[in-house]
C-alpha cells in the first residue's frame, strides 16, 4: 500500500488547560505514530493540528480571573506546543485557530455557503445577561439538569449524566457572569439545515459510498463512530446555528453580523485547512493537493479524535465540506473512547489527572516508556484505564525482560565471541530457515494493523518478534554450544542480531528514540519500512558499538510517589467543592429546611437515578422527586428521618409534580448520603 496519499489531522487541543494522559492516548499518539509510519513506508504524508483558541470556555475563564482571552490562549498554546515537542509528536505544522491566515480562510469558507444559500436565518430567543449587556453562549449558562435533577449543569450539557441539553431545558437558569437569572431576548443566527443532509449521509457513513462512487471501506470505521453517527441521524437530524454572539472568535463577515462570531465548530475543523495553508507556505508546496478535490486525487482524510468530538467530524463538518464543493470527505474518523486513571474518570476541575508535561519534568528521557504504556492500553473500542502499577509492569516485565534483555544478549555476545563484528551465517538448519520465512512476514502484518487503525496489535506484534528472538536464543543456548560447535554459534548470532536489526526498523512508529539508539548499537540506519523482514539487514563483518541498557525497571516508590501526590491534590477529596458566592442571613432565612420521614417510595418508570417519595414534614405530606435511584432503592429509604428544602418552587419531572427537594451528602466518590440527626427527631423540625 506505500505511495498512497495522505492528509492526518489530530483533535485541536482546547487553549484553556494543559494536556493529560487521556489526551495523549486517545489523540495524538496514535496519530503519531500512524503519520511516522506513513512516512517510513513512503506514503506521501502531511500531519495537522493547532491550537483551538475560540469558543465560551476560553472567555468565561479570562472573565473570571480578570485577564484578556488572548493571555489565556498565548499561555496555553506555549504549554501545549512545548508538551508535544518535548514528547515527540511529530506534527509538521502546529497552527493556531487566533492566526489571521485561519481568521481570513474561516471566513472565505463561511462566505462562500452563505453566497451558496446553504444556510437559513433564524431569529430565536435566547438567554441575554441585562447586568453585562451580553447574550449568553451555552456555557455562560448553568442549572438544574431537567433528567438527573444535577444543579450544576451547562447549557449544553450535564456533566453528571452526560445528556446533550441546550440552554432552554435548564430548570433554573442562572449566568454565570453575573450569578442572576437571565431574560430572553431575541436575537439572528445563521443555522446549517443538518436535516437536509441525512440520506446522503447515511450511504457516506454506514456502506463508504459517496455521490454514487465508493469512497471508503466502512469496515474500516470503528463501531462506535458509525453507531454514534447512526444514532444522531435516526434521531433527526436538527438544524444546528453556525454563529454565536459573542466578541471573541472569527467574526462573522457580514455587515449586518456586528457582535456575532462564526460557531466554534465551524471555526475550528477549518483550522485543519488553515494550518496546511501555513504549513505549504513555509515549505513551498502548493496547499490544494491536500484538501481540494480538483488537486488532491486519491488523497485520503484521517482525522484522529476522541470520542466526544465524533459528531463534529463525522457529520457535521462532512456537511460543511460537501456543501461547500471544493474539499474531499474524511476517508477515515478514527475516534478513540475514554482513559481512565486510577479507577476514576480523568478530571481537570479535580485535578485528578496525570498531566503530560508534569511526567516530562519528571521524568526526562523516559518518553518511550510512557508512550509503550499508553499505546498498549490504548482505549481503541472501549474504555480503558491507565494505572501506575499497570506503568511499573508494563515497563518491567514487557521493555525490560522482553526487549531489552534480547537485545543485552545479543550484543553482549556479540562482543564476547566476536569483539563485536558480526559473524558469518553458516550451514542453516530447518529452525534457522523456519525463523527467516517468519521475519518476512512482520512488517506486512505490522503495517496491515496500523493501516486498519489498530495500534495496539501492531505494537503487539513488534514485541512478539522479541519474544521470538528470547525464545531463539533460549532454545539455541549457544553460551553451551559455544563449547562444541562455535561455527554453529556464529549462525545465531548472526540471525539473532537481523531480528534485532529488524526490531530497531518496527520500534521507529512506536518508540523512535529507542529505535535510534538500538540503531546506534548496531552502527546502522533505516529509514525504509520496506526492507523490513529481511535477514540480511546487518552485514556481515559491520562492527557493532558497545550495548547499552534500553530500559531501567521502574521501582516500587515511583509507584507510591506517583499514587500518593494524585490523591494528595486531588481537589474533590482534599479539599471538597470551593466555596459558593457568599449571600446574606437574610437570602439564608427565607429557605425553610425541616425534617422528615418518608413514608412512600417508588421508582420512577423509565428514569433509572429518580425515586418518587412520599415524605411526612409534619405539616403536611408531599410528593417529591429524587435522584438518588442508583444509591438507595425504595424499600432502603422508606422510615428515613432527612432534611428536605420546603420552599423550593415546585417543578415537574418526568411528569410527576416534585414540591421539594431532599438534601443529600456527596463524598469524593460520588456516593450520596441523607443528612439524619444524631438523635430521634420528628418530622417537621426546623434545621436553621
Amino acid at each position: 500500500m506505500a505511495g498512497g496519499k495522505f492528509t492526518v489531522t489530530a483533535a485541536l487541543p482546547y487553549a484553556n488547560g494543559p494536556l493529560h494522559l487521556g489526551h495523549i492516548a486517545g489523540v495524538y499518539l496514535p496519530a503519531d505514530i500512524f503519520a511516522r509510519f506513513l512516512r517510513l513506508n513512503g506514503d506521501d504524508v502531511v500531519f495537522i493540528c493547532g491550537s483551538d483558541e475560540h469558543g465560551a470556555a476560553i472567555t468565561l475563564r479570562a472573565k473570571k480571573e480578570g485577564i484578556t482571552p488572548k493571555e489565556i490562549v498565548d499561555k496555553y498554546y506555549t504549554l501545549i506546543s512545548n508538551s508535544f515537542q518535548s514528547f515527540g509528536i511529530t506534527f509538521d505544522m502546529f497552527h493556531r485557530t487566533s492566526e489571521e491566515l485561519h481568521h481570513q480562510t474561516s471566513q472565505e469558507f463561511f462566505l462562500k455557503l452563505y453566497n451558496s444559500n446553504k444556510f437559513i436565518e433564524e431569529t430565536t430567543d435566547q438567554y441575554f445577561d441585562a447586568d453585562f449587556n451580553q447574550f449568553l453562549a451555552d456555557r455562560y449558562i448553568t442549572g438544574t439538569c431537567p433528567k438527573c435533577n444535577y444543579d450544576n449543569a451547562y447549557g449544553d450539557q450535564c456533566e453528571k449524566c452526560g445528556s446533550d441539553l441546550s440552554p432552554l431545558d435548564l430548570i433554573n437558569p442562572l449566568s454565570t457572569l453575573s450569578g442572576k437569572r437571565p431574560v430572553l431576548k431575541s436575537t439572528s443566527h445563521w443555522y446549517l439545515p443538518m436535516d437536509k443532509h441525512e440520506t446522503w449521509l447515511k450511504e457516506y457513513i454506514q456502506n463508504g459510498v459517496l455521490d454514487g462512487e465508493v469512497h471508503h471501506n466502512p469496515k474500516l470505521w470503528r463501531n462506535q463512530v458509525t453507531g454514534q453517527c447512526m444514532s444522531w441521524i435516526n434521531g433527526g437530524l436538527k438544524p444546528r446555528a453556525m454563529t454565536r454572539d459573542l466578541d471573541w472568535g472569527v467574526k462573522v463577515p457580514l455587515p449586518i453580523a456586528d457582535g456575532k462570531v462564526l460557531y466554534v465548530w465551524l471555526d475550528a475543523p477549518i483550522g485543519y485547512i488553515s494550518a496546511t495553508k501555513a504549513w505549504a507556505e513555509a515549505n513551498n508546496k502548493d496547499w490544494r493537493q491536500y484538501w481540494v478535490k480538483e488537486h488532491a486525487e486519491n488523497r485520503r482524510l484521517v482525522h484522529f479524535i476522541g470520542k466526544d468530538n465524533i459528531v463534529f467530524h463525522a457529520i457535521i463538518f462532512p456537511i460543511l465540506l460537501k456543501d461547500h464543493g471544493d474539499f474531499i470527505l474524511p476517508e477515515n474518523v478514527p475516534a478513540s473512547e475514554f482513559l481512565n486513571l486510577e479507577g476514576d474518570k480523568f478530571s481537570t476541575s479535580r485535578n485528578w489527572a496525570v498531566w503530560l508535561h508534569e511526567y516530562l519534568e519528571t521524568y526526562p528521557g523516559k518518553e518511550d516508556e510512557l508512550k509503550y504504556v499508553l499505546t498498549s492500553i490504548a482505549p481503541e473500542s472501549k474504555d480503558s484505564e491507565f494505572t501506575w502499577k499497570e506503568f511499573q509492569a508494563r515497563i518491567n516485565n514487557e521493555l525490560a525482560d522482553v526487549l531489552g534483555n534480547f537485545v543485552n544478549r545479543t550484543l553482549v555476545l556479540t562482543h564476547k565471541y566476536y569483539e563485536g563484528v558480526v559473524p558469518n551465517k553458516v550451514d542453516l538448519n530447518d529452525i534457522d530457515l523456519i525463523l527467516i520465512e517468519d521475519l518476512t512476514k512482520f512488517p506486512g502484518k505490522i503495517a496491515d494493523l496500523i493501516y486498519a487503525y489498530k495500534f495496539r496489535e501492531a505494537q503487539a506484534e513488534v514485541m512478539n518478534l522479541a519474544r521470538i528472538g528470547n525464545k531463539y536464543l533460549a532454545d539455541q543456548e549457544p553460551w553451551k554450544v559455544i563449547k562444541t560447535d562455535p561455527q554453529r554459534v556464529q549462525t545465531v548470532i548472526n540471525l539473532s542480531l537481523q531480528i534485532t536489526a529488524n526490531l530497531s526498523l518496527f520500534l521507529l512508529p512506536f518508540l523512535p528514540k529507542t529505535a535510534k539508539k538500538l540503531q546506534q548499537m548496531l552502527g546502522i540506519q533505516l529509514n525504509d519500512w520496506t526492507v523490513g523482514g529481511s535477514s540480511e539487514l546487518i552485514t556481515e563483518g559491520t562492527q557493532i558499538n558497545q550495548p547499552e541498557i534500553l530500559f531501567s525497571k521502574i521501582e516500587d516508590s515511583l509507584v507510591e510517589f506517583e499514587v500518593n501526590k494524585l490523591k494528595s491534590t486531588d481537589k474533590h477529596s482534599t479539599m471538597v467543592e470551593a466555596q459558593k458566592e457568599t449571600v446574606s442571613f437574610d437570602d439564608f432565612s427565607k429557605m425553610d429546611i425541616r425534617l422528615g420521614t418518608i413514608i412512600f417510595a417508588q421508582k420512577v418508570q423509565k428514569a433509572d437515578k429518580l425515586l418518587q417519595l412520599t415524605v411526612d414534614i409534619g405539616i403536611d405530606q408531599r410528593t417529591i422527586v429524587s435522584g438518588i435511584a442508583e444509591h438507595y432503592s425504595p424499600e432502603e429509604v422508606i422510615g428515613k428521618t432527612v432534611a428536605v428544602l420546603l420552599n423550593l418552587a415546585p417543578r415537574k419531572i418526568r411528569g410527576i409534580e416534585s414540591q421539594g427537594m431532599i438534601l443529600m451528602a456527596e463524598n469524593e466518590s460520588g456516593e450520596l448520603s441523607f443528612m439524619s440527626p444524631e438523635k430521634a427527631f420528628s418530622a417537621g423540625g426546623e434545621i436553621r
